[in-house]
């Protein structure tokens, strides 16, 4: 079988939370389904010119920080965005076997951190609905620095604030773009997952070492 991590070259596990840790099924309904029905209704619109006309506001600031910030979209669309995410929060949920590779983790003594994009409305949510808060040492988010996981910038600064050995570090992520900076930033270990949401197939990591899941990767 083969090795996907060198444990024994391991000191810090840095995960991604939607589409690593947790289910990206939520977040795709959010934005695709949920966001786009509320707009339509405030703003007196049929669904389908509710998408046209927020299509192009998401692209406009994909893979930027405003992109994952409950409060620029709120803004944007007159939605309380962090209430609408406290409404559906039952569909929030793990990745099956996440929560025993984060068990793993803790157990075999390494240093358990989350890397995230998500404003803090949104990790506050979803790791307090999950318990999964209770595993993780230290929660890095990009909007404490200024620049979102895609910016090489961001793990400069997270880094000088939370100090680690980037040789000695495994990361997982969903996001190619995320997953090559971390790279270029010097991180020893990066793995991408391939099935970020459950109701949707695998898609292809080809630059990447990748895994369906978490739970492809045991600690030793």
């Amino acid at each position: 079988m083969q090795t996907i991590v060198n444990w024994a070259a391991v000191e810090w596990v840095l995960l991604d939370m939607d589409g690593t840790i947790l289910d990206l099924s939520f977040d795709n309904y959010f934005w695709r389904e949920l966001v786009p029905q509320r707009y339509a209704e405030k703003n007196g619109l049929t669904l389908k010119h509710a998408r046209e006309v927020l299509q192009p506001k998401f692209e406009a600031v994909q893979h930027t920080l405003p992109w994952y910030c409950t409060d620029h979209w709120s803004e944007v669309t007159g939605l309380d965005m962090a209430g609408l995410k406290r409404e559906v929060r039952e569909r929030i949920g793990p990745i099956d076997g996440a929560e025993d590779f984060l068990k793993a983790v803790r157990a075999s003594g390494r240093r358990l951190w989350l890397a995230t994009n998500a404003h803090a409305d949104s990790w506050r949510l979803k790791l307090e609905y999950t318990g999964f808060g209770r595993y993780f040492e230290q929660v890095i988010c990009s909007h404490d620095f200024g620049y979102p996981k895609e910016d090489l910038r961001f793990w400069a600064a997270a880094q000088a604030a939370h100090p680690f050995d980037p040789v000695r570090t495994l990361f997982v992520d969903d996001s190619m773009p995320v997953l090559s900076a971390a790279q270029a930033f010097g991180v020893g270990q990066v793995v991408g997952i391939r099935q970020p949401d459950s109701l949707l197939p695998e898609r292809p990591l080809d630059a990447f070492t990748s895994v369906r899941t978490l739970a492809e990767l045991t600690p030793r």
